[in-house]
């Protein structure tokens, strides 16, 4: 039985059939449906969305999540209107967080434009969105005709997966959702044309597993990039960023949100080690961010300043 089958047996709710077949996140074993037939874990389902986190990785996750949970409600993330995310990420209605929207759009449209649809895919059309949030991107390739499936580890209705439901005005079927961690991935192997992680590998706990996984599920061929995530010159302004951002949590919200120790930010040096150990060739772009953004390492310098964390979109393949 496909996976669009069992989704409409499950809730109702099918998406467009593409084929995804899984493998159980626990033991790794390829699974015909939701049920794992060596350890018996079991992928539940509600409201369309696959839950593919056994409990003990709940668990691990568990004081991660209500961290950044707390830390976006109090920094006003999201909606309870669907005309806010459906302007993602060119409009935000909110007015909350504009500017980082605006980064984000302009990396969105080069990604699309110079990668995605410049005949890097070799006409394939089915994307993998880890870190999807609130599904805004996997919303937006839907629109522009690929087939996206998201996967993140929030499922909540203002900044997690059950945020996409407003999505459901302008598409005809919802794209595929899973809830999972980015280093054990509920899919067998070879599926996706290409794997995005937006705004979202520095969250990794282990940077080498979780791109080996994505190297895993992506095609011969297939494309792997790593877009908004800070990219430091230095190693030690990295460390400052986080020392700095940790105090500000504690201040603000009695937390310094460092239960797990994920990646924070990526360096030449640490590109470079991955290079090495996964034998693969990172490929940059730069999208223009307008003036102000390409003068902020200037300011800071004359200000006597840590240097500022600044954005690149990484691109590697899979070897055929």
């Amino acid at each position: 039985m496909s996976l669009a089958a069992i989704q409409s047996c499950a809730d109702g709710d099918a998406a467009t059939d593409l084929g995804v077949m899984l493998r159980c996140p626990r033991c790794g074993s390829d699974t015909i449906g939701l049920d794992c037939p060596r350890c018996e874990f079991r992928m539940e389902m509600s409201n369309g969305i696959i839950h593919a986190l056994p409990p003990e990785r709940a668990a691990h996750y568990e004081q991660f999540v209500r961290d950044y949970e707390l830390i976006r409600t109090s920094e006003r993330r999201g909606s309870n209107r669907a005309d806010f995310y459906l302007g993602l990420p060119y409009r935000d209605s909110t007015g909350q967080n504009s500017r980082q929207w605006q980064i984000r759009a302009r990396s969105y449209d080069y990604l699309v434009r110079h990668l995605l649809n410049k005949g890097s895919l070799h006409g394939g059309k089915r994307v993998l969105d880890l870190g999807a949030g609130n599904c805004w991107m996997s919303f937006r390739l839907a629109l522009t005709g690929f087939q996206p499936v998201a996967v993140d580890l929030l499922m909540n209705e203002r900044d997690g997966l059950n945020a996409a439901t407003h999505y459901r005005i302008r598409l005809p079927q919802l794209f595929q959702r899973f809830q999972a961690e980015m280093g054990h991935l509920p899919f067998q192997d070879a599926q996706f044309d290409a794997v995005v992680f937006n705004a979202s590998f520095h969250y990794t706990e282990d940077c080498e597993a979780t791109l080996r996984e994505a190297l895993r599920c992506v095609k011969s061929g297939g494309m792997i990039i790593i877009s908004d995530t800070p990219w430091y010159s230095r190693e030690e302004s990295g460390r400052q960023m986080v020392s700095e951002r940790r105090d500000a949590f504690r201040g603000s919200y009695g937390t310094a949100s460092d239960s797990i120790e994920s990646l924070e930010y990526l360096t030449d040096a640490r590109l470079q080690n991955l290079e090495e150990k996964l034998s693969i060739r990172w490929n940059f772009h730069t999208p223009q961010y307008g003036f102000r953004w390409a003068m902020r390492p200037l300011i800071a310098k004359l200000r006597r300043r840590r240097e500022p964390s600044r954005f690149r979109i990484y691109v590697t393949w899979k070897k055929a």
